[in-house]
């Protein structure tokens, strides 16, 4: 058989307000069942209460939030001799950003008994600050990752 050749990355369409491809990522991963507009309506809803609640650029504080909570190291399962090996892999730029989005998301849509959007923005507030669950999920990850360093001679 042959390849069909290199795959295309599908490149981020900007979000319309701030103009940043980050935040239109970060909205598709919000969206569910395709509803973009209300995707869009509880992210901004969020950045304002940010904004409200501590007082300084939104933006920023979403960014601070991401870089904090994305991992440098991950573990991937690898077969070797019969047994699976967990062995630490370095996280690429892409899998970072998707990972502390899918993190935050996931701890913002599991609290209950306050709007989303208020739920999204305590998450990114605390994101932002190296606390609440998704810099838990994050040491969590580093935490396996040291673990199973004896393995980092299986890496590829």
């Amino acid at each position: 058989m042959r390849r069909k050749g290199k795959f295309k990355k599908i490149q981020a369409i900007p979000d319309y307000k701030y103009d940043r491809k980050d935040v239109g990522r970060f909205v598709n991963y919000l969206m569910r069942d395709g509803k973009k507009a209300v995707a869009e309506k509880v992210f901004y809803h969020a950045l304002e209460e940010v904004e409200r609640v501590i007082k300084s650029d939104p933006v920023k504080v979403f960014e601070n939030a991401l870089a904090n909570a994305s991992p440098m190291v991950e573990v991937a399962s690898r077969r070797v001799g019969g047994a699976n090996y967990q062995i630490p892999v370095e996280v690429r730029p892409e899998r970072k950003f998707f990972l502390a989005s899918y993190w935050i998301i996931k701890v913002a849509k599991s609290k209950k008994g306050k709007p989303m959007h208020k739920k999204l923005a305590e998450e990114l507030i605390a994101a932002s600050k190296n606390e609440g669950e998704a810099i838990k999920k994050k040491q969590d990850t580093h935490r396996i990752a040291e673990a199973n360093r004896a393995f980092a001679s299986f890496a590829r």
